[in-house]
């Protein structure tokens, strides 16, 4: 059998650190190949090595079956793999067609000859289904064409092997199954993809095979078509994965949140949330649903004190909140799980341990007088990296090093501990595992079984369904019904989310 890349027993190690522990993968040539692990398995690392960024302290990588020595990704470009990072890496400030050709110029009398570039760039576009302006500024794109850039950019330096890495965690549904379709296009047209994921749904959809990474060894690789995602979910984390988050009935008590006629307006001064109304009460957890846009962000940014509103009224526990400082509200009792935990959740360059007191740095007994206590700072985010399960070589780690579900582990773990009225966990699994989302919705449950108000916010109608006691469907800036997840379905939400009435709704849910 003839593998287009070949990766045999490869180990790669961190100071020490065993990230890829002689792991064998094999990509045979037009075949989607996913890469299943929790996150922190290694996936992404040994994605990195195929692609030149990193080097292995042993094993061989074959292309055709050929050794090969990938130093660096222009080696790696010139072997005919391309690579989609899951954090994009374009220029905002430039054009689609000036960040595909970054590093590939094509000049003509010494001058960037843009023009046939972008018509270079335009029948790329064409020929893949990548419908993307050439002329547009990365800056005005959404995250899903942002990502179509990325993929044009590894067609046009002649990619044969594509590698996508988590390509949906950014994406709304809607996106995704442009996504799905995408990547059949690219198999048709002869390219063979590795596809590193943890959603067990896009695996089942569109994967031939897939090998499974577990604490950075490998587990096997099985044939998509005999396997089933249970299966799939127990080889990744070890264990059987409950998918049902179990809970006991709710038991709401007063209002918490109490948000009236509220309107915000979005960065381009255009308002986006239209006189919305909510309520959140102690002990239970209302769902937020809606396609991305419908002003979900700006809401819970006016809600944490990130944006200002315009007017409406804001009330915790009966106090008016309403564009007070982040620092007033959060100590008030609003704990916030950001949905962009680098923006807004992380200082990347700072220890893992030192992002654990963001919130209570000026508190004894981390600070008096001015002054940090380090000793205490550090044994406080000990004892929370242990209690929520954060897997980092040490507290002392820079956050950026951990991956995607222990920057989310070290979040929540903060702002849970600091016992908040009110919890609001916008995109709280965004990009993780079944392990992690298991865990996270269980510490949101305990949050409400503890008497707590808690407010989420998910693009994934299963999360939705799943751990809220109720859901409030919002459109336009407006919430439009509120409805009890026992007594709807998704293709009702769906419907809601899209502008339907109740009625209609309920019509073709039931038809």
């Amino acid at each position: 059998m003839e593998y287009v890349i070949e990766m045999l027993n490869i180990r790669k190690e961190f100071n020490g650190f065993v990230a890829n522990d002689n792991i064998t993968l094999q990509l045979k040539k037009g075949e989607i190949h996913a890469l299943l692990g929790e996150n922190g398995a290694g996936k992404s690392t040994l994605m990195n090595v195929l692609f030149g960024l990193y080097q292995p302290e042993q094993g061989e990588i074959r292309v055709k079956g050929n050794p090969v020595n990938i130093t660096n990704p222009n080696i790696a470009n010139d072997l005919g793999i391309g690579m989609v990072h899951q954090h994009f890496m374009l220029v905002d400030t430039f054009s689609v067609t000036e960040n595909i050709i970054l590093g590939r110029e094509i000049t003509s009398g010494g001058r960037i000859d843009l023009k046939k570039a972008e018509r270079d760039v335009r029948d790329i576009s064409e020929r893949y289904g990548l419908a993307v302006d050439p002329q547009a500024k990365i800056s005005d794109i959404s995250v899903g064409m942002q990502q179509r850039v990325e993929i044009l950019k590894t067609l046009y330096r002649g990619a044969e092997i594509v590698i996508f890495d988590e390509p949906s965690a950014v994406l709304t549904p809607q996106e995704i199954k442009e996504l799905m379709q995408i990547m059949k296009t690219l198999i048709k047209e002869g390219k063979s993809i590795i596809l590193i994921t943890h959603k067990l749904k896009e695996i089942m959809e569109v994967a031939d095979r897939c090998t499974v990474i577990r604490k950075g060894k490998g587990i096997g690789t099985v044939n998509v078509s005999e396997t089933n995602p249970n299966e799939l979910a127990s080889l990744m984390v070890g264990r059987e994965v409950v998918f049902k988050t179990e809970k006991k009935e709710a038991t709401p008590r007063n209002n918490v949140l109490e948000v009236n006629d509220l309107t915000v307006k979005d960065s381009r001064g255009v308002s986006v949330v239209n006189g919305l109304d909510l309520t959140v009460k102690a002990g239970e957890i209302v769902g937020i649903a809606g396609v991305d846009g419908n002003g979900q962000s700006e809401l819970i940014e006016a809600i944490t004190g990130l944006r200002k509103a315009e007017n409406g009224s804001i009330k915790l526990n009966g106090k008016e909140l309403m564009n007070q400082t982040p620092r007033k509200i959060t100590e008030s009792g609003v704990g916030h799980i950001p949905q962009d935990r680098h923006k807004h959740g992380l200082v990347l360059n700072f220890p893992i341990g030192e992002n654990m007191v963001l919130q209570t740095y000026n508190k004894r007994p981390f600070s008096s007088n001015g002054i940090l206590n380090f000793k205490e700072i550090y044994k406080k985010a000990k004892s929370l990296i242990t209690e929520f399960d954060v897997r980092t070589p040490s507290e002392y780690t820079l956050a950026r090093a951990l991956s995607g579900g222990n920057q989310q582990k070290a979040i929540i773990g903060r702002e849970v501990d600091r016992n908040p009225d009110l919890l609001i966990a916008a995109q709280p699994t965004r990009g993780l595992d079944v392990g992690a989302i298991e865990f996270i919705h269980k510490r949101l449950i305990e949050q409400r079984d503890n008497g707590k108000a808690v407010l989420l916010v998910s693009f994934e109608l299963d999360e939705i369904l799943n751990v809220s006691d109720k859901i409030a469907v919002i459109y336009e800036g407006k919430i439009v019904a509120v409805v009890n997840p026992k007594e709807t379905s998704e293709e009702e939400l769906g419907l809601l989310m899209a502008g339907s009435n109740r009625k209609e709704a309920g019509e073709h849910s039931h038809v």
